[in-house]
């Protein structure tokens, strides 16, 4: 069962999430569950106060909610994300800046994808951390095919996200970055 999405139409929910800090606040949120600004801070290292101005500007774009339910009191504040995933196509964004907009994402996206991959082909010390490569398949698909097999891809993703969610000090939170395109023409790329 493919998860829900929902299509970003408003440029500035795009820059709201283009922000690194954001993008990652989303992961962790995506990854963890519901968290506090003080255990966001402590994820990425920054201060409580920086972590708590992000969370509120991904609720002012309709990202992130307040979790009154898992609050400890009245003034205690917990967030998560809001249900389902978020679809962008460059023609569903509409209005001034809608351009900007989605090249400042795509870069940002695509520039996060560049350190992954650099990261996996670099040569590394051994570590205590286990990194999985998994370097390249070629499969023959029909879009169909294709269709089906990255719904699959997501549906697993999606199991494991539930199954791990939670914040286990024994855990850390890992990227997982699929592609499946096209293979590239022998005259692409020159």
């Amino acid at each position: 069962m493919a998860r829900e999405t929902r299509r970003v139409h408003d440029p500035k929910v795009l820059r709201a999430i283009a922000h690194p800090a954001r993008s990652r606040i989303l992961d962790e949120l995506h990854a963890s569950g519901p968290l506090r600004a003080a255990d966001v801070a402590r994820l990425l290292d920054v201060p409580a106060n920086q972590a708590s101005f992000h969370l509120r500007q991904l609720a002012k774009y309709g990202l992130v909610e307040p979790a009154p339910e898992l609050a400890k009191d009245g003034r205690d504040r917990v967030w998560r994300t809001v249900p389902g995933g978020l679809r962008l196509d460059d023609e569903d964004l509409e209005g001034p800046g809608a351009k900007a907009a989605h090249t400042i994402f795509m870069d940002q996206k695509a520039a996060f994808a560049r350190v992954m991959v650099d990261r996996a082909f670099a040569p590394r010390k051994r570590t205590k951390e286990a990194a999985y490569v998994a370097l390249m398949d070629a499969l023959r698909l029909s879009k169909e095919e294709g269709d089906e097999f990255m719904t699959e891809v997501s549906d697993l993703v999606d199991r494991w996200s539930k199954k791990t969610r939670g914040t286990d000090p024994h855990r850390k939170t890992y990227a997982f970055l699929s592609l499946v395109q096209p293979y590239p023409e022998a005259d692409e790329g020159k």
